[in-house]
């Protein structure tokens, strides 16, 4: 069987182009990394206000004697909140890191590209 000259010619042009990709080393595409989002970064909580009655003594003038309890549970509420936020913190550096270092893969990439 006999095939029409086009034929020919555009395989031998594939077959072609198929060698000189394969003669060129591969390059995988460098991806850029992505920052953490910013709206994941935790807020530190603000700690409890200390009025001056939080500390006096039982009778003293102008105090209640409820501050120095209300001042104490507000505390106990702040150490909840200060140790989620320290876990929550913790994650959000180890995604920072974690962009560091995929940014370094990144630029070592790059660089290898131009070789």
């Amino acid at each position: 069987m006999r095939h029409a000259p086009f034929v020919t010619r555009s395989r031998a042009v594939a077959t072609a182009l198929a060698l000189v990709c394969l003669a060129m080393p591969a390059h995988a595409a460098c991806t850029a990394p992505q920052p953490p989002d910013l709206a994941a970064k935790p807020t530190k909580p603000k700690p409890p206000e200390r009025s001056a009655c939080a500390e006096a003594k039982p009778g003293a003038s102008g105090c209640l004697g409820w501050e120095a309890y209300a001042y104490n549970d507000a505390v106990k509420a702040y150490n909840v909140q200060a140790s989620a936020f320290a876990s929550a913190a913790n994650a959000y550096v180890a995604r920072l890191n974690a962009y560091v270092q995929a940014a370094n893969d990144y630029a070592r990439c790059e660089a290898q590209s131009l070789n």
